[in-house]
Formats: structure tokens, C-alpha cells, sequence
């Protein structure tokens, strides 16, 4: 498909202390015992997008990830690690990588989207519409795309506290207006010259950007050039692009500065999807139907670039880990509801066990687990709903429900545990408690403690 894919992996996210470490950046925070980025690497396999630059924050953590990499896709991909400075921001690490960008078309996605959406259909949907710009979208998740919340993530309800407002045309192919984030409070604003523009739109806040964007590699290095401030892509790069598309010359031909300048608001929103058909008439060709036709009906050379949409439908699994209440939502999910993600692990049950755990007597592992080779646990211990690692040594009377375990974690007799993460080569001692906390590598809990919401870590030296 001549695509070249950039993998914006990230690094050491300050939003996912502790669970990040120098030894665990977060495109190797693990997802049902898996690397999150393992995901989307596997997905781009699937759509034959072979040709990837992984870009990582820090030199380190771009050694780890290529490391990682090499071992695990020896033959299915080429794959070129690019190692950026930290906190560069995504439009800032293209940018520095922008010399490596060859192809006519980019495919830019999150190295930390878990999604069973093809990679390839967004690719084609932004060849047919020969777009300057594609942007994934897709139902906004339960629970997991909180910026913040508890580790547990009991119920799952939508969360209305940061939301996307998306304008799209009639036919819900042209991306026409997006708002996201911290632009968005109570009511939204649309300039008068994008509703003359536009003609019709529907307004949804019922559809989160996925952070997988298809572009044109002319339009995209020519903003990057020119506009050396934008930082994110999310919040920079494409809202200018949907913007820029309304403001060709032709477009703003007639209207005046006032309208121009004019604000349009929108009422109050809430958490439910809203539909405005702004100067509605079912009869009016679309946007850029109308601005690539003469005045007598026959066409000319467009003046404007397209923005494109590509929504997923409502059954398509679709989460970013940008979040500590997203990584306890993911590894629930991808071990029960989105369990086809590990389509190509065999389990003749409703759990997953390694190829070489012991299990002592009594012991139950329950629906919606998995357990990590070479993991040893006790007798009469409960695990439910949770994800074990590989080497772990789990006493007897242990209880571990709702939660995630890491790789080579010690757990002594009698501990409870209960909606919390434990991470690389944590020691709890006998008799532990632990409620919705998080324990970072290598910490040690001593016997008999009990903690409820705390955030356990060592001390940075």
C-alpha cells in the first residue's frame, strides 16, 4: 500500500507512576502479560503495514523497546527505532524524525492503543478520499479513558469528564470541526463562517479521537514546518488541519469579516450524543462537492484539502493506556470481553495457564485469568479476574482478585489482595492487605501491614 507507519510509543509517562520504571517505559507495560505495544504491532502485521518507525522518549527506553522487538518480530516486520527527548510532545517527536518520512502517505498511530480496529481499513478509507488527513474514530470507552480515577475501576460507566466534540458532514465521511479536551468546559463556540461553509453538520460527542491518523506526507511536513510551535497532534496539528480546510480562498469569498469573526454557540453539553443540523437542506451537495464546482455546476480544480473520518463501529474494541484506571480496565477486558485480542493463544478453557505453572491443592484460578510461566502458587489460594506474570512465587491462603501482578513478584502466606497492581520484583511478607493500591518494582512491604488507595514506590535515588 506504499504506507510508511510511525509508532509513537512514548516513554516514561509521569501520568503512570508507579507502574513505569527504567526497566518497565511504558510501551512495555504489560497487557495481559504482553507489552501494550505488542498490540498495535500486531495489528499493523495483520494489515501488511510492515514498514514502521517506532519512536521512544529516552535513549534507554528505546534500547529496552528495540530489544524487545527484535526478539519478538525476528521475520514479520521492519521495524527502525527512533529515540527522541523526553516530553518532546507527539507533534515534536514527527518533527524530529521528519527526515526518515519518505513515503506519499503516513500512517501515525499510538503506541499505546489497544484496539481490534484494522489499521489498514483507516489506510484505505484515506487512499479512496485522496485526504490530506484521516483521523480514527471510535465510541468513547467505558471507564478507561479517564486521566485519572482509582486502580480498581469497578463499574463500568462512560466518563464525562474530558470528551471529544466532532462535526461531521451529512454522509459522516469529512471530518469538518473538532474540539477535544481542555477546549471543551460547558459549551462549545463555532465561528459563523464554518456553518456558511459547511451547510450541514452533525455535532457528536459521543466519539473519542483514537490517536490513529492517516496524512498526506506533504500536508503534514508543511505544517510541522511552518508551525514549529504545535507540540501535540491531538491538540495542534490536526484541529488546524480541519480548520485550514474551511478557509480557502473561494470558501471565505463573500462572507464578511464580522460573520467571519461571529461566534455560533452551541447549547449546553452532556454526556449524550447531540445532532444539529446547522442550515440543514438533505439537498445540498457536501462541502467538498460544492467548493470543487464552478458556479454554473462544472467542476474545477479543488482549492481546499480534505479531512477525512474513519469511524468505527459501536462492537469494535477501541482503548488507549494513557492512564492508571485505563491499564486495570485493559488487562480486565483483553482477558474477558475483548478476549479474542489473544486469539492466538490456545487455552481449551475459560483462563489462560502458562506452559509451566504449579498450582498446590485446593488452589482456584478462576474465569477472566491469566497465569505467567513458571509461576508457582501455594494452597488454598483464590484468583479471580487477574493477571499473574511469569516467576512469580505466591504462597498459601493468598487471595488476589481484580488485579494485576507482575513478573517475579513474591507473595507470603495469607496476603489479600484486591484491586491493586504489584509490579516487577515486589516482595509482600506474610499477612499483607492491600486495597486498591500500587506497588512499585522492587518495593518491599513488610508482614502483617495493611494499605487501602496507596501508592507504594521506592524512593528515586
Amino acid at each position: 500500500m506504499d504506507f510508511q507507519v510511525v509508532v509513537l510509543a512514548g516513554g516514561n509517562s509521569k501520568n503512570l507512576n508507579p507502574l513505569v520504571s527504567k526497566d518497565v517505559p511504558k510501551p512495555l507495560l504489560p497487557v495481559a502479560n504482553r507489552p501494550v505495544l505488542y498490540y498495535v504491532l500486531h495489528q499493523l502485521g495483520q494489515s501488511n503495514l510492515k514498514d514502521l518507525i517506532v519512536v521512544v522518549e529516552g535513549e534507554d527506553a528505546a534500547l529496552l523497546v528495540g530489544g524487545w522487538i527484535s526478539k519478538t518480530f525476528v521475520d514479520g516486520l521492519h521495524v527502525e527505532i527512533a529515540a527522541v527527548p523526553e516530553d518532546i510532545g507527539t507533534a515534536g517527536a514527527l518533527r524530529a524524525i521528519s527526515h526518515h518520512l519518505t513515503a506519499k502517505d503516513i500512517l501515525v498511530v499510538s503506541g499505546d492503543l489497544v484496539s481490534d480496529v484494522p489499521p489498514g481499513a483507516v489506510a484505505a478509507t484515506h487512499r479512496r478520499h485522496d485526504a490530506a488527513l484521516t483521523a480514527m474514530l471510535c465510541s468513547v470507552p467505558v471507564s478507561g479513558s479517564s486521566d485519572s480515577g482509582s486502580s480498581g475501576g469497578k463499574d463500568k460507566t462512560k466518563k464525562s469528564g474530558r470528551y471529544n466534540i466532532i462535526g461531521l458532514d451529512p454522509c459522516k465521511q469529512f471530518l469538518l470541526h473538532i474540539a477535544t479536551g481542555d477546549e471543551i468546559e460547558k459549551d462549545s463556540r463555532l465561528q459563523k463562517h464554518i456553518l456558511h461553509a459547511v451547510g450541514q453538520m452533525e455535532i457528536r460527542s459521543d466519539l473519542m479521537d483514537a490517536h490513529m491518523y492517516a496524512f498526506k506526507r506533504s500536508a503534514l511536513q508543511e505544517v510541522l514546518d511552518q508551525k514549529d510551535t504545535f507540540q501535540s497532534l491531538k491538540q495542534d496539528v490536526v484541529p488546524y488541519l480541519v480548520r485550514s480546510q474551511l478557509k480557502s480562498e473561494v470558501l471565505l469569498n463573500g462572507i464578511s469579516q464580522a460573520e467571519e469573526n461571529g461566534n455560533e454557540k452551541l447549547s449546553s453539553l452532556n454526556n449524550q450524543v447531540l445532532v444539529y443540523q446547522i442550515l440543514a437542506n438533505a439537498s445540498t451537495p457536501s462541502f467538498h462537492e460544492r467548493y470543487s464546482m464552478e458556479p454554473d455546476g462544472s467542476s474545477q480544480s479543488r482549492k481546499t484539502h480534505k479531512c477525512c473520518a474513519y469511524i468505527a463501529s459501536n462492537s469494535s474494541y477501541c482503548v488507549r493506556l494513557n492512564s492508571i484506571q485505563a491499564f486495570m480496565d485493559i488487562n480486565r477486558d483483553v482477558t474477558g470481553e475483548a478476549d479474542h485480542l489473544l486469539s492466538d493463544t490456545s487455552s481449551d478453557r475459560d483462563n489462560i495457564i502458562g506452559p509451566s505453572p504449579k498450582l498446590g491443592a485446593k488452589t482456584t484460578v478462576g474465569p477472566q485469568c491469566i497465569l505467567g510461566e513458571g509461576s508457582e502458587i501455594g494452597d488454598k489460594c483464590q484468583v479471580k479476574r487477574s493477571v499473574i506474570g511469569r516467576h512469580c512465587r505466591i504462597g498459601s491462603h493468598v487471595k488476589i482478585v481484580n488485579s494485576v501482578v507482575m513478573n517475579h513478584v513474591t507473595i507470603g502466606d495469607g496476603c489479600i489482595i484486591q484491586g491493586s497492581v504489584i509490579c516487577n520484583n515486589v516482595q509482600l511478607q506474610e499477612r499483607v492487605v492491600l486495597k486498591d493500591c500500587l506497588v512499585g518494582a522492587g518495593f518491599v512491604v513488610t508482614m502483617g501491614n495493611e494499605y487501602k488507595g496507596e501508592s507504594l514506590a521506592r524512593k528515586e535515588k
